[in-house]
């Protein structure tokens, strides 16, 4: 049987014109900003008619979301190909400098993502893979014996540090920005989330907590149940003073 020709509308709204249609909107986005990014202005930019943008995005927010999710894909995409350093702590550094370089070449796309584009501040599946990939991070220094307090206050820290040093530096004019800020907001959390600067009263036994923590889905000889209670005691031990 011969395949039907496709109709004009269907080819409008094929992936390839989606695909069209997303670049010339990341491309606006990056040249001028969110404001750029016009319906008017991505139609010309992506050789479509208006009509075309709203079949296949609804409206501009869900035209500027699909924008956030498709660059922060392939942002994720590529930290994850990349091979890890053998150091758990090295890699956590280099995560930290590759995540604050993107987000000062990319403004435009912060500037989205510290909107209101996702209702009820929910997670996008994207950016669940960018928290796992930091969560593994934390994990892998867990369990090298290397990481004194627990994985959750390590995880807060590290993003509101940089997250914060990354909105500072973008919030200073381009040729005035101080280069060390990041690096030495960066090393200050390092210090207070590992155990290789100099040790503090009960450093070794918060360090052992956080290691058996880390390893307690290899436990099979605990129940669930058992495993939860000593994930919550061990905690405690990692978060004390």
């Amino acid at each position: 049987m011969q395949d039907r020709e496709k109709s004009p509308r269907e080819e409008a709204d094929g992936p390839d014109t989606r695909a069209r249609i997303i670049a010339a909107a990341a491309e606006l986005i990056a040249s001028g900003g969110p404001d750029a990014a016009t319906t008017r202005a991505v139609a010309a930019a992506a050789g479509v008619q208006a009509p075309t943008i709203y079949r296949l995005f609804g409206d501009k927010r869900g035209l500027l979301s699909a924008v956030v999710e498709h660059e922060m894909a392939s942002y994720v995409a590529k930290k994850s190909a990349r091979k890890p350093h053998p150091d758990p702590l090295q890699e956590l550094r280099i995560g930290w400098d590759t995540h604050v370089a993107f987000g000062l070449s990319h403004p435009g796309l912060v500037a989205l993502m510290c909107s209101d584009l996702t209702p009820g501040g929910q997670t996008t599946p994207v950016v669940s893979d960018g928290n796992e990939l930091l969560r593994r991070r934390v994990r892998n220094i867990a369990l090298a014996g290397r990481l004194r307090v627990s994985e959750e206050r390590a995880l807060g820290l590290i993003a509101s540090m940089a997250n914060g040093s990354m909105l500072t530096l973008l919030r200073q004019p381009e040729g005035q920005r101080d280069p060390g800020l990041s690096v030495a907001a960066r090393e200050a959390v390092m210090d207070a989330i590992t155990n290789d600067a100099a040790p503090s009263a009960n450093t070794d036994a918060r360090a052992a907590a956080s290691t058996l923590r880390a390893s307690l889905d290899s436990l099979k000889v605990l129940t669930k149940g058992e495993r939860a209670l000593l994930s919550e005691l061990l905690a405690r031990i990692t978060d004390a003073g």
